[in-house]
């Protein structure tokens, strides 16, 4: 399959795709046949079996494909409308969601979750283990949104690996510094569920699905995604069952397909559903960032190679200073599973990539480049190490990290 859409691309593209490294790729945005070339190019050369793209100019899609194979071995297509796992773009979505209960006045981002429940958190058994540290009544929902809660990113993350009974616990002062968290957003919903009394799953498909038309989406596991499901497939291309998720999390349970998130993408361009205010409280940075990864979480080496984008997080978000005014973006990694979501604010164009393999994020750079353009994006912080630059990966190269963009802040439009 990789082979036929290599030699796809060379036909389309008229030239020897050995010779299109990323060091001529033009920064002009690319459309129609060009990008969906360049797409396959890349894809074939960083071994992706399958990959969904999608351009949207001022809030409107304008190009979505779908590229490769939902199922290898069956030699089935993906498509638009396949089912694939979003991971991690979920937070930014129920993070829209959360932002219609704060229109609504039910929700204060900066009251203490303590106001909210019935009952203190560590009275609870899911948080028990806080008993006897006061400072969970610190925490906020914005606090909790921007990742600066002081968890984990889930308390069976810890220095020492996967440690499923590990206890959680506050590695740092509420508020005082970044370090993404799923925990902290799983308890933005469960302060909506228990003290609020709404149902997170029934909250999004009111607020998101429903307004935006993703009737192919859910928070739970359907089963009539069965019919046109994405199959994952890890580094070495070992095909991966798709996790049927039967309770709802915040932080990543959502299933959608490349048209539905598109959708969604799009409305969010255009601040569909969301008050001004709430809008742009959510693309506001809230926190600046100085890690030289996101990952590990909890790592205490910083770096100024962002300074000059202004990298920071917003609320389900992360934001920055691109070359062409405020962007924002997320990533959405697990096994067998790589996405992104980026905008550019002012002109409201954005670029989805959505994917079944652990390969793709090797080439987001590159399809970014190719979808906007140059965005400044931060590559080297989500650890999008390009697949033509191994010698970025590891130790040395963290000590070592490459500024975002080589332009300086003076540069930066307002």
């Amino acid at each position: 399959m990789l082979r036929w859409i290599l030699a796809t691309s060379c036909v389309v593209l008229a030239a020897g795709c050995a010779t299109q490294t990323s060091k001529s790729l033009d920064k002009r945005p690319l459309r129609g046949a060009a990008l969906d070339a360049k797409a396959q190019q890349l894809m074939a050369a960083a071994q992706v079996p399958g990959l969904a793209l999608a351009v949207i100019e001022n809030g409107r899609i304008v190009h979505l494909r779908a590229y490769g194979e939902r199922n290898v071995a069956e030699r089935l297509p993906l498509e638009a409308d396949t089912t694939m796992y979003a991971a991690s773009l979920t937070k930014t979505m129920f993070a829209y969601a959360v932002m219609t209960l704060v229109d609504e006045g039910r929700i204060d981002l900066d009251r203490s979750i303590a106001d909210y429940l019935p009952k203190p958190l560590p009275a609870y058994d899911k948080y028990a283990d806080l008993a006897g540290d006061e400072r969970w009544r610190k925490l906020t929902v914005r606090r909790l949104l921007d990742h600066t809660s002081g968890f984990p990113n889930f308390r069976f993350f810890t220095a020492k690996g996967y440690e499923p009974n590990a206890k959680l616990d506050f590695k740092f002062e509420p508020g005082s510094r970044f370090a993404y968290s799923g925990e902290g957003i799983n308890l933005v919903q469960f302060v909506i569920e228990n003290g609020l009394g709404i149902d997170v799953e029934q909250l999004v498909r009111e607020r998101v699905f429903d307004r935006f038309g993703m009737r192919r989406s859910g928070m739970t596991w359907r089963e009539d995604f069965a019919t046109n499901v994405a199959l994952g497939y890890d580094e070495t291309g070992k095909a991966l069952a798709h996790k049927q998720r039967s309770n709802a999390r915040g932080a990543g349970s959502l299933d959608t397909t490349p048209a539905d998130f598109a959708g969604f993408l799009a409305g969010f361009a255009r601040c569909e559903g969301l008050s001004k205010n709430s809008c742009a409280e959510m693309r506001r940075p809230q926190i600046a960032i100085r890690s030289v990864q996101q990952f590990p979480t909890l790592a205490e080496d910083t770096t100024t190679a962002n300074d000059s984008i202004k990298l920071a997080y917003g609320l389900g978000l992360a934001v920055y200073e691109s070359s062409r005014g405020p962007a924002w973006f997320k990533g959405g990694h697990d096994d067998g599973t790589n996405n992104l979501a980026l905008c550019l604010a002012a002109s409201r164009d954005c670029v989805l990539i959505l994917s079944n393999s652990s390969n793709a994020e090797s080439i987001f750079k590159y399809l970014v480049e190719a979808a906007l353009g140059e965005t400044c994006l931060p590559w080297f912080w989500e650890n999008y190490i390009p697949y033509d630059r191994p010698e970025l990966r590891g130790p040395e190269a963290r000590a070592q990290a490459p500024v975002a963009c080589a332009r300086t802040a003076a540069n930066v439009s307002n």
